[in-house]
């Protein structure tokens, strides 16, 4: 009896882990700086981090990083000069990152850690709020409004008062010294931006970082499966 009721809780455990997985995706942005080269400024270019939650690569080849102001209308990526589309074949490595400079270099900060891509010069990140999105198409979206996404969004960071699209609420404003960062080295993802992001001293990660501790312990393995087998080693 001990040992049905044991196999009945590891199947409604893996059932948990299969519904919670939903709720986030692998890849999400894990911190966002728009400061650079601004006065004060900490680094000399503004930088999107992506980050990998998961035990093997994603390619992310044909995707897209998008940037639209706080308050804008036309939702992301309204001009092409804020758009940035991954080159076929690029890859973010398991529990890794992926660092994206974005727009020119300024005249106030240091130099970025070597950026694994060079994103659009033409895109100027605000310093203190704005909103970026992570979409599976190159293609412009349909406008965002407050918490309504879906389709090909991937992930969405909305940061500071006055943004209009995020997950559930945004994320606290940044400054010159501080970026947008989420929590657990990029793990932490509730899917509510003013949560999971802080706003703390920048610190960009490229593919060479370490690999993120927290996702390595994950098991591998997260199906019923698997977890049933792990409880009778």
């Amino acid at each position: 009896m001990k040992r049905a009721t044991t196999l009945f809780l590891a199947l409604a455990m893996g059932t948990l882990l299969a519904q919670s997985a939903l709720a986030a995706n692998a890849v999400r942005i894990s911190q966002q700086y728009g400061s650079g080269g601004n006065a004060g400024a900490v680094y000399n270019q503004d930088y999107v981090e992506l980050f990998n939650n998961s035990g093997s690569a994603v390619n992310i080849g044909g995707w897209s990083l998008q940037y639209g102001a706080a308050t804008g209308t036309v939702g992301f990526g309204g001009a092409s000069g804020q758009v940035t589309v991954f080159a076929s074949g690029t890859t973010i490595a398991a529990c890794g990152y992926l660092l994206v400079s974005i727009g020119t270099t300024g005249a106030n900060g240091i130099a970025l850690p070597t950026p694994d891509v060079v994103g659009n010069a033409g895109t100027n990140m605000s310093g203190t709020q704005g909103k970026i999105a992570l979409l599976s198409v190159s293609s412009f979206p349909t406008a965002c409004s407050g918490n309504s996404t879906g389709g090909a969004f991937v992930d969405v960071l909305g940061y500071g008062s006055t943004a209009n699209c995020f997950e559930t609420s945004a994320a606290p404003a940044t400054t010159a010294s501080t970026a947008a960062t989420r929590g657990g080295g990029g793990v932490t993802d509730t899917d509510n931006n003013s949560t999971n992001f802080t706003s703390v001293a920048p610190s960009p990660r490229n593919s060479s970082s370490p690999k993120n501790a927290t996702c390595l312990v994950t098991p591998a393995n997260s199906s019923t499966w698997g977890q049933l087998k792990l409880l009778y080693r």
